[in-house]
């Protein structure tokens, strides 16, 4: 019997809404709380991005260049060893299973005198867990002796995992945090492509945690006044004397991170009467740098140290402009 086109087309609708497969739903990314118990911008910053340059260059999700060769998570770095030694929780950032976990590996800079390999356990001691549907997040280089987790653990978002630390491949204290779905690394910023950068909307990040977490073309990281020169070590051991009307100098220091090629740095210590008692202007950068200290210092004059409020001040000048600026303050 000839059908009539309308019943002929509502014939076939119905045959084909038989036989066509039902359309796959991707399974649903999951949204990150932030892992380590601190305050962006305060008590930790994020030192190093993904890097979603194929090649052999750098290339962070804001175009940017702050992260290294094939980087493949995001470094939550603590202000100093101090710092870590107190205790600062890793935190779960999604629910999951504990798949695999790590202990035993010593907190110690790569570059410390003696310091053992860490091939084969470059990222230190760890806690990875999975999420189901393919993902799966690594924390590394936890404090050994920290892990309050075993393999085959159920855990929520926001329990402990362990301390930062210092363990595997690394030279300060921080937490590598890497994702991944279906083996692959993708970036909690910028999830929707594996390389090259642009604008893109949202992230694997909980809103809080996007907007506690704005890109920063550099930070001043560390800042204060000394009695003499100041080293690396006594930063990260916060083991700096503060000066007194009794003390033969009086130096400003500063210790930034993530600046760029061509910056020019610059660091002052006035006195109570707010005239510059020292200044100096550093070269530009002939490279960018993950990591670069500033001073400048004056020698006690014949009448004594002026009683009243000292001011340091670090600035860093960028493309005809100040892109990072501290003050900081003592009195006497």
């Amino acid at each position: 019997m000839r059908l009539a086109p309308l019943a002929a087309l509502a014939a076939l609708t119905v045959l084909a809404t038989q036989s066509a497969p039902r359309a796959q739903t991707a399974p649903p990314s999951p949204q990150l709380a932030f892992p380590v118990a601190c305050q962006i911008g305060k008590t930790c910053e994020i030192q190093h991005y993904v890097d979603r340059d194929p090649g052999p260059g750098v290339l962070d999700y804001h175009c940017g260049h702050r992260t290294n060769d094939k980087h493949d998570g995001t470094d939550i770095r603590l202000l100093d060893m101090a710092a870590q030694r107190a205790g600062v929780d890793v935190l779960a950032a999604a629910a999951g299973r504990v798949v695999a976990v790590r202990d035993g590996v010593p907190d110690i800079s790569i570059r410390a005198p003696g310091a053992p390999s860490v091939v084969g356990h470059e990222c230190g001691n760890r806690v990875a867990i999975g999420l189901g549907n393919g993902w799966l997040i690594d924390y590394c280089h936890l404090a050994q002796g920290s892990l309050k987790v075993k393999v085959g653990d159920v855990v929520t978002v926001g329990q402990p995992l362990a301390h930062v630390g210092l363990s595997g491949d690394t030279e300060f204290p921080h937490l590598h945090f890497s994702v991944r779905h279906a083996n692959q690394v993708v970036d909690p910023f910028a999830p929707a492509s594996a390389t090259g950068c642009a604008a893109q909307p949202g992230g694997l990040w909980a809103p809080a945690v996007s907007r506690a977490t704005p890109y920063k073309r550099g930070v001043v990281l560390n800042a204060g006044f000394a009695t003499a020169v100041v080293s690396n070590a006594a930063i990260e051991e916060r083991a700096i004397p503060a000066p007194s009307a009794a003390s033969p100098a009086i130096v400003v220091y500063a210790r930034a991170i993530g600046l760029e090629l061509g910056d020019v740095v610059d660091i002052t210590l006035r006195g109570p009467d707010g005239k510059a008692l020292a200044a100096t202007t550093l070269p530009p950068l002939d490279h960018d740098k993950a990591q670069f200290p500033a001073e400048v210092g004056r020698k006690r004059p014949s009448q004594g140290w002026a009683r009243g409020r000292y001011t340091g001040e670090v600035r860093v000048h960028r493309g005809g402009g100040v892109a990072l600026a501290r003050k900081f303050t003592m009195s006497l």
